[in-house]
């Protein structure tokens, strides 16, 4: 078991504390574990800068692209049932994303397309080289349509996870399922799977499937109207030491239930609730006394799953990713560590992980048996190289 020198812990936490004093961050919650237990916790900052509401281990975070490992599993327990294969195509269970077509030419408003050589398969949305994209990105006249068509912006939308499948299927593709890797909304189609295999919601499976089972009683897609004052803000820089806030704890969307589950962006989450589920994927799937994933499938899972063993910097069409792209593969819902040397970062081989738009993250280090969760409040997460300080920051303090 990995070994931590005590006088060298406190540089975790000292990352985001400093960050959160040059009015960078609202609030910096950190906590690294190991298969003993919590190792080391550190929560410094405000959930509300404007009225100084101090932030705390029980906050409640929106974890946006954290909620994709989350769907994952619960979708890998399905395949663990033998209820569908991971080379399947996806109008078996959507029969809407049939027919699937690709962008090759035009605008927005004009686009040539043609024919996609075969079918999305489940494998293809879970690694995300579907060819979907997000409206956000605005980097591809696609990325416009899907913003034409109100496809990304999760907190605003008013229709259903079906209604967005149906949306997805009139459009075309980036480019022929399974040759590339493009950071998109197919885990919300793989939330739609989840609710035509199951015939339940998603927030019903996920609670069944993953919450429930590993005692994740704080996490969901909404705050209960009790625990909007554990609530956080939600801010955006303004220059390099000042913060705007976009969204106010206690005017937020996520007070009510959505109408739309985002199994891609959707949940918010506790940092107690969310180290159960690191916890469990470091135990080989099981926590809280139940097994929520096998260990031979998080196994496969970890594994770069990516065209012909590539990295993300070798077949990716975006220039967005949670995790800095070189040396490192994508799994089944997970990045995964390929070349620790070439991603520049100490780290180890078979590391697995995301991150959130709010500059959260998490990783599983199976080789030294830890994991780190890490919360706060800002988007964009690409705003500063917050996850590779804490990285540094962790492995200096292992003996």
């Amino acid at each position: 078991m990995t070994t931590f020198d005590a006088r060298r812990l406190d540089r975790i936490g000292a990352v985001g504390r400093r960050h959160v004093d040059a009015g960078r961050l609202p609030c910096a919650v950190v906590q690294v574990a190991d298969p003993s237990g919590v190792v080391y916790t550190d929560a410094y900052g405000w959930a509300d800068v404007e009225t100084q509401v101090q932030i705390s281990v029980d906050s409640i975070f929106r974890i946006y692209s954290m909620s994709k490992p989350v769907t994952s599993i619960a979708l890998m327990q399905l395949f663990e049932e033998g209820t569908f294969l991971l080379e399947d195509p996806v109008e078996t269970y959507l029969p809407d994303m049939a027919n699937p077509m690709v962008m090759i030419g035009g605008s927005d408003q004009a686009p040539v397309v043609r024919p996609a050589v075969r079918s999305i398969t489940i494998r293809d949305l879970l690694v995300h080289t579907s060819g979907l994209t997000y409206g956000f990105f605005r980097q591809t006249p696609l990325d416009a349509r899907y913003r034409e068509a109100s496809l990304g912006d999760f907190t605003q939308v008013d229709y259903s996870l079906s209604e967005m499948v149906r949306r997805i299927g009139r459009q075309p593709l980036l480019f022929d399922p399974g040759t590339s890797w493009n950071y998109s909304m197919s885990t919300d189609v793989c939330g739609a799977v989840i609710e035509a295999i199951t015939g339940q919601t998603l927030a019903q499976a996920l609670s069944e499937r993953v919450f429930e089972p590993l005692g994740m009683t704080e996490t969901g897609f909404s705050v209960p109207s009790a625990e909007t004052g554990r609530f956080t803000s939600l801010y955006a820089p303004v220059g390099d030491t000042k913060l705007f806030k976009i969204d106010d704890y206690a005017s937020s969307a996520y007070l009510e239930p959505p109408a739309f589950l985002s199994g891609g962006g959707g949940l918010v989450s506790t940092l107690g609730d969310y180290q159960k589920f690191a916890s469990a994927l470091l135990a080989g799937g099981i926590g809280n006394g139940n097994r929520v994933i096998g260990r031979r499938t998080l196994e496969y899972m970890a594994t770069n799953h990516l065209p012909h063993g590539k990295l993300l910097n070798e077949c990716g069409q975006s220039l967005f990713a949670e995790v800095a792209m070189d040396g490192m593969g994508f799994g089944l819902g997970f990045s995964v560590v390929e070349d620790p040397a070439a991603n520049a970062n100490v780290c180890s081989r078979g590391e697995f992980a995301w991150g959130g738009a709010a500059s959260t993250a998490f990783w599983v280090d199976p080789v030294e048996k830890l994991t780190t969760v890490f919360m706060t409040q800002l988007l964009p997460s690409s705003t500063y190289p917050l996850r590779r300080q804490l990285h540094s920051a962790v492995y200096q303090a292992i003996e």
